[in-house]
């Protein structure tokens, strides 16, 4: 229902808004660290993983060979890497040295794995765009914009505008605002070496690399709370995340009874059955968030293999939602991969499952991780998941996050 979220505003003065209002980021970052604070408990808990060697996301710990081969993208599988270049190298001449010295890593480089999705700061990596100038910001978007498809970059933008929005509706403007997103490179911008890109902030992260014409576009994290604009120069702009919402119903009603049974892990989002730790403090139910990048997730829930003809081609359309945000030939490229592996696919589910129900769904292959989950309040007042507060995570897992398997293999090769 539009609006709904609003009758779960804190009122102006409750400490949780009151007691970091007018904070820039990185007074924020700090207020953020303190012990014994929830932002404090996330911060220690995910500090220490993002060092750890890359490995890569598995169902069991073992890395599956030959799942990514690098080889020049099919004639119309080419990523855009001509407008990429051309709008990394229009960001890096309207940087000083000092900016052009901060946004540059190398292309394997650890601070990848800095991205993350709240509100705070935990890593400065790369330059802060609500702290620089109008030139660098559109120079920013338009990289992004260059790399993504139409679509996806209305959607990925959505979240920077509805996080704007928050901030407006609840006075926290120097900490929610449509910039307060981090930006990246990685490698040098060329047509054919790996490089890439990296967006991070709350509500929206992506990671993109480039490498013989193909695109690697994970992790990806997009959410929204509220999951609408209700006022001002972008109202209107709603339910972005009805598609993803819609198909995960459609699988589940496509389900024979016996296998929507061994679909759902647990009844409730939060479930007694639940073993400690299943609901993080700050992931909630998804595995595959921020600093995740080694977890072992194991296959749960059924294999697709078993499932009617109309649940296999709905657990595809929800493939192709959550890899929308590539342009049409690394997308087709993507979604070939993912087809390639439908019958070694799984669906697992948290929660209700009729239209209105919150819940948790994942989709999960040897060469995709696709999770929804709706979530309790953090700007907002309530301690129940709602409809309107949704977090979507994407995953290549045996390597491919980051394209480090493609990176590896080219550096190798030019040994």
């Amino acid at each position: 229902m539009p609006g709904e979220y609003r009758q779960y505003l804190f009122p102006p003065d409750h400490p949780r808004l009151a007691e970091v209002r007018g904070l820039d980021p990185y007074a924020y970052g700090e207020f953020a660290r303190k012990p014994g604070t929830f932002t404090g408990g996330l911060v220690e808990g995910w500090t220490p993983l993002y060092r750890n060697d890359f490995h890569g996301v598995t169902e069991n710990g073992v890395l599956r060979a030959g799942l990514y081969p690098l080889k020049p993208a099919e004639p119309g599988e080419q990523a855009p890497v001509e407008a990429m270049v051309a709008a990394a190298n229009d960001l890096l001449a309207v940087l000083d040295d000092e900016g052009r010295e901060r946004i540059s890593f190398a292309a394997d480089a650890v601070e990848w794995q800095t991205w993350a999705n709240p509100e705070f700061m935990q890593f400065d990596t790369g330059l802060r765009l609500d702290l620089q100038r109008e030139a660098v910001r559109e120079r920013a978007l338009a990289l992004v914009r260059a790399s993504l498809s139409p679509e996806g970059y209305r959607l990925a933008h959505a979240m920077m505008l509805v996080n704007g929005f928050l901030g407006e509706v609840v006075g926290l403007e120097s900490i929610l605002n449509e910039f307060s997103y981090n930006i990246a490179l990685y490698g040098t911008p060329d047509p054919r070496a790996p490089w890439g890109w990296q967006l991070y902030g709350h509500h929206c992260a992506l990671n993109c690399l480039v490498v013989e014409g193909r695109m690697a576009l994970s992790p990806v994290f997009l959410g929204a709370e509220p999951d609408e604009i209700d006022a001002g120069p972008h109202a209107g702009l709603r339910d972005l995340f009805a598609d993803r919402v819609r198909l995960g119903l459609a699988l589940m009603a496509a389900l024979p009874e016996e296998q929507r049974r061994q679909a759902v892990l647990y009844e409730r989002m939060v479930d007694p059955a639940m073993p400690e730790g299943r609901v993080h403090p700050g992931d909630e139910r998804h595995l595959a968030g921020a600093f995740q990048d080694n977890r072992v997730i194991p296959f749960e829930g059924i294999r697709l293999i078993g499932a009617p003809a109309e649940a296999r081609t709905h657990a595809l359309a929800i493939a192709e939602e959550f890899v929308r945000l590539l342009p049409e030939g690394p997308r087709a490229a993507r979604l070939r991969e993912i087809a390639e592996h439908l019958d070694e696919t799984w669906f697992c589910w948290i929660g209700g499952h009729r239209p209105g129900d919150v819940f948790y769904y994942r989709l999960q292959s040897p060469v995709l991780i696709a999770e929804l989950d709706h979530h309790c309040g953090v700007f907002l007042d309530y301690d129940t998941p709602k409809p309107f507060h949704v977090h979507t995570v994407l995953r290549t897992p045996h390597g491919n996050d980051y394209g480090r398997a493609w990176v590896r293999q080219w550096q190798e090769r030019a040994r």
